[in-house]
């Protein structure tokens, strides 16, 4: 009998869901952490950026050597590069040039090829240059702001899981939005198990500068996103993110980036307003991604 050994591609998914200890204090409440950094490439993109890839193999869109595009800010684009590496295509990505150099690093790492945009063009610069590579026939753009794709690989994966794990007694669901691809997947799930869980998403503050998440102006508000999913925004405050982020690790052993502060933040807020509710919080990915920006420097 042969064995059959799992890839690295079996490996995405179905990560630990764990209970807050100190930070909740006193409360009936149950705060549970989705721990998406234990996914191979590091984060919760790793499964929206396999399913892109995937699905649109099987439509016949893209096969094995062709050139993919895509504008991210970091997470998705060191996921797709893990992704084109195991399917064995040619990664372009393209990023603001205030990423950390770790992200940077991670995607060379897997063959990726990066092309930097300046801080002032940031994320929409970056995707106006996607389209125009595009246009051009110099790749084909997975476009994750657009993407069905993307949300449906939470809808089959993040969602389920997050519902049996919580044994179907979730009653809030906290996430940052960015592509807003984990939020509209998870929240079509959870919503058809039960329409009363509250689905609460994550935007930063004017003038706030969190990685990973953005407000998005009207024109590039990603075409994935549907409002009616979401129950109730959360703007967040850059310095309450980074402290939670911070007091996650040193109180709690969760090491993980500020986006994850964020919701943690938002799910602590939302915990003094309730009793008796199981809240579930997505941990986008692991802190050691912002080390070279000095952020986990600041004193206790």
């Amino acid at each position: 009998m042969t064995l059959q050994y799992p890839t690295i591609a079996d490996c995405i998914g179905n990560t630990p869901l764990v209970r807050l200890q100190r930070l909740p204090g006193a409360t009936s409440n149950t705060l549970l952490l989705k721990l998406e950094g234990n996914n191979p490439a590091g984060s919760v993109k790793d499964r929206p950026a396999l399913s892109m890839i995937t699905r649109a193999e099987l439509r016949g869109q893209i096969q094995p050597g062709d050139t993919l595009i895509e504008a991210t800010s970091g997470n998705t684009g060191i996921a797709l590069a893990m992704a084109a590496a195991i399917k064995g295509y040619r990664m372009i990505l393209i990023m603001p040039d205030n990423s950390t150099a770790e992200r940077k690093a991670a995607m060379t790492a897997y063959g990726a090829e990066l092309i930097l945009v300046s801080r002032e063009e940031g994320m929409e610069g970056a995707r106006d240059l996607a389209e125009r590579m595009q246009a051009e026939g110099r790749g084909k753009v997975l476009d994750q702001f657009a993407n069905g794709d993307n949300p449906e690989a939470h809808y089959t994966g993040t969602g389920p899981e997050i519902w049996r794990q919580t044994q179907g007694t979730i009653t809030h669901f906290v996430s940052s939005m960015g592509t807003t691809g984990t939020i509209m997947g998870v929240s079509r799930y959870l919503k058809e198990q039960n329409p009363g869980v509250q689905v609460v998403g994550l935007q930063p503050m004017e003038g706030a500068s969190i990685p990973g998440i953005r407000r998005w102006p009207h024109e590039y508000l990603p075409r994935i996103f549907q409002s009616e999913r979401v129950d109730r925004i959360v703007d967040m405050g850059q310095e309450e993110a980074e402290d939670v982020m911070r007091r996650l690790a040193r109180e709690e052993g969760v090491f993980c980036g500020v986006s994850s502060g964020g919701a943690v933040a938002a799910m602590l807020r939302l915990s003094r307003e309730v009793e008796n509710a199981v809240m579930v919080a997505i941990i986008c990915d692991r802190g050691d991604r912002y080390l070279s920006t000095g952020i986990y420097d600041s004193p206790n």
